[in-house]
């Protein structure tokens, strides 16, 4: 009988807890914490895309210093952000470190910081205010301060959405004026809900110098590895521990013995990825954590039944293909790893004790004739440029030496005598405010027809004429105004790994600027 009235008090304390814990939960936000220089910052996790290594991009003339430059993310175009620059940092080389977070404020952006500390889960009362704060940054570009989280004292939340209207006045324009939403419009709101359901989101790390992922929506948190674990006695040795994590325990896995690989000692790289399943979490043990990745579908396939180590458990449940097949990513599947008896151990101790190749048709090369825009390409330094081929008139050796004329317009290089008529030359380089370089054989002078003035640019050289389907051409993201009016758009080339910067004509020389050109057209041809 007395049994009877005590089993249910604990049940209602249960339930009383499990409501306060689930309203503590819905007010906690989650952060990505990232260091620069020697400053830890803090971004709300809700506009952040994906987190990306470094890619090779190309450069963009007449763009902000602090502009990288593009990158080709899965068919889109990406700007490339310097954080040291934009902050007055010193220059420092890319390392496995490095990694860009991707922030979409209307423009998806990827802003390169040195590295990415962890993923946390932060409650309202650690977050404060920035009023009384004396820091080596601008306090207006900060929206809040982070107390005693990610093993920091103290963190500066970034407010990137202030620090793009500050810094990149064009975006922000665009913005306002939702003519922008991205570079890479999209034709509507159902087409992008169902790309989105085409792709799977995964946090992908390393493991003894093999690289697993699994799906973002099964990832509580990833946090640092802890100064301090107890030790669960007698526990399998794929049981680490417990550690403390905001006030409840956690059981900590290392995924290393899981899959019977060498032990290794924990460093500054090694994570720990909290892994939920229903109401449950544990903690794996990761070497180090890498990046956030979206894959297509068409890019996973099944694990082979036969490569299977552990019969029908299969932890590996995927194998995702990037980089043409060279990266190899093992999708974990988090269902099983729960059933695993390690696992249920260590969930178990604690209860006792108390989460491309993306195929791209849109250069077949079999489009139609008016679904194309034939371009004529030339270089200036490593990038490619291409203007519409009705729009050059002729393309030809630069001569020996060009003859300055007095007083002429500072923008002009010289003239030349094209035919008996003087041809106005201009240094693309120097337009485009690339440096100059000397005079060499490959270089051609591009002629076009500026409001019925005949107008030549150096180029370094001219590559082909090329076709471009329509469909591979997307707004040029808006950075500055003068390169938003000059360079409008990009030709992503993605299975060439291309991208072709397309300059509009009309916007080469500024409409001040053409009357002397004019007048310098009208003087006597020499030679």
């Amino acid at each position: 009988m007395t049994n009877e009235q005590v089993e249910p008090s604990p049940s209602i304390s249960a339930a009383g807890m499990d409501e306060t814990a689930a309203e503590r939960a819905s007010d906690i936000r989650q952060f990505v914490i990232f260091v620069c220089d020697s400053e830890v910052f803090a971004v709300d996790m809700t506009p952040v895309q994906e987190i990306i290594r470094v890619p090779e991009v190309v450069r963009v003339p007449l763009a902000p210093s602090t502009l990288e430059g593009l990158a080709n993310l899965r068919g889109k175009v990406l700007p490339i952000i310097s954080l040291r620059r934009l902050f007055g940092f010193a220059e420092q080389d890319d390392d496995d470190a490095t990694r860009a977070l991707v922030i979409d404020l209307g423009q998806p952006l990827g802003f390169v910081v040195d590295r990415v500390s962890s993923v946390v889960g932060v409650e309202p009362g650690r977050i404060e205010g920035v009023d009384a704060l004396a820091a080596t940054v601008k306090t207006e570009l900060l929206s809040g301060i982070l107390k005693d989280v990610g093993g920091y004292p103290m963190v500066m939340v970034l407010d990137f959405e202030r620090l793009i209207r500050t810094e990149f006045a064009a975006i922000a324009a665009l913005s306002q004026t939702g003519r922008g939403a991205s570079f890479g419009e999209i034709a509507s709101h159902d087409a992008e809900e169902d790309a989105v359901t085409d792709e799977l989101q995964l946090v992908s790390f390393e493991v003894a110098e093999q690289e697993y992922a699994i799906l973002i929506e099964n990832v509580q948190e990833i946090v640092q590895f802890p100064d301090q674990i107890v030790h669960v006695p007698r526990a399998e040795a794929h049981v680490l521990g417990v550690m403390t994590l905001r006030n409840r325990l956690l059981p900590l896995v290392s995924l290393r013995c899981l899959f019977e690989l060498p032990a290794q000692a924990a460093d500054e790289r090694s994570r720990i990825v909290v892994v939920r399943l229903g109401e449950m979490s544990v903690g794996l043990a990761m070497d180090s954590v890498n990046e956030v990745l979206r894959v297509p579908k068409s890019a996973v396939d099944a694990m082979p039944k036969l490569l299977a180590r552990h019969g029908d458990l299969a932890d590996i449940a995927d194998i995702c293909r990037l980089d043409d097949g060279q990266r190899l990513v093992s999708i974990i599947s988090t269902d099983n790893l729960f059933r695993h008896s390690s696992i249920q151990e260590a969930l178990t101790s604690v209860a006792a004790m108390r989460d491309d190749e993306r195929l791209d048709d849109d250069q077949d090369g079999e489009a139609q004739a008016d679904d194309e825009e034939q371009v004529v390409v030339f270089r200036l330094d490593k990038e490619e440029f291409g203007v519409p081929i009705e729009s050059v008139q002729e393309i030809v050796r630069i001569p020996d030496e060009l003859t300055h004329v007095p007083k002429a317009p500072s923008f002009v290089e010289g003239v030349i005598n094209l035919r008996g008529a003087v041809l106005p030359v201009i240094d693309q380089r120097r337009r485009l405010g690339l440096a100059t370089v000397e005079r060499n054989d490959r270089q051609r002078i591009m002629v076009f027809l500026l409001d019925g003035v005949r107008t030549g640019f150096i180029v370094d050289s001219v590559a082909e004429v090329l076709k471009i389907p329509k469909s591979a051409i997307e707004p040029s993201p808006r950075l500055s105004l003068e390169q938003t009016r000059l360079i409008g758009r990009v030709a992503n080339l993605e299975r060439q790994h291309r991208m072709i910067q397309l300059i509009e004509p009309a916007h080469l020389v500024a409409e001040e600027q053409r009357e002397q050109l004019a007048a310098l057209s009208h003087a006597t041809p020499h030679g």
